[in-house]
């Protein structure tokens, strides 16, 4: 069998430091996106259609830059898990309840989430920039998208 690898531009020791920053936020989008879902299907309430769709947002966003994060993380010869079970194993993010929720636990429970995945990006972008700033590009773009993301449910949280 034979094995095609990518071989990455940056030092071994660089490398390991982006390879560790870019596979822990891809389980960490990975999972946002599917609490996200989660939650957008069982949310209920008086709010219910701006949360609803305000978490169709958060899904893309997640999503997006699943994609973005992973492919940086092959262009530099990484091979990306995206798996479930890794994901399940490795996410920042506290588990959701099921069943239904009502809106304002549902805003409560993003918060927490974005918080989450933002707090563990800021210190993955700190880790990164000083060994590849390209990948720390992609982070300060993240960081900057989520924080949009949580600001707006931490204004739906004012009620």
């Amino acid at each position: 069998m034979t094995s095609y690898a990518v071989k990455s531009t940056l030092p071994e020791a660089d490398l390991k430091t982006v390879a560790d920053a870019l596979q822990g936020t891809l389980m960490d989008l990975i999972d946002l996106s599917l609490v996200a879902k989660q939650i957008h299907w069982n949310v209920v309430g008086p709010r219910f259609r701006s949360i609803h769709l305000q978490l169709d947002e958060v899904v893309t966003t997640a999503r997006d830059y699943s994609d973005t994060v992973a492919e940086r993380a092959s262009a530099l010869g990484i091979s990306p898990d995206g798996r479930s079970g890794t994901v399940a194993n490795g996410s920042a993010i506290p588990s959701v309840s099921e069943g239904w929720q009502p809106d304002t636990d549902a805003v409560r429970t993003m918060v927490t989430a974005l918080e989450a995945v933002v707090g563990k990006a800021r210190e993955r972008m700190k880790a990164v920039g000083p060994v590849d700033p390209v990948t720390e590009d992609v982070f300060i773009q993240l960081v900057g998208d989520l924080e949009k993301e949580h600001w707006m449910f931490q204004a739906e949280n004012q009620g």
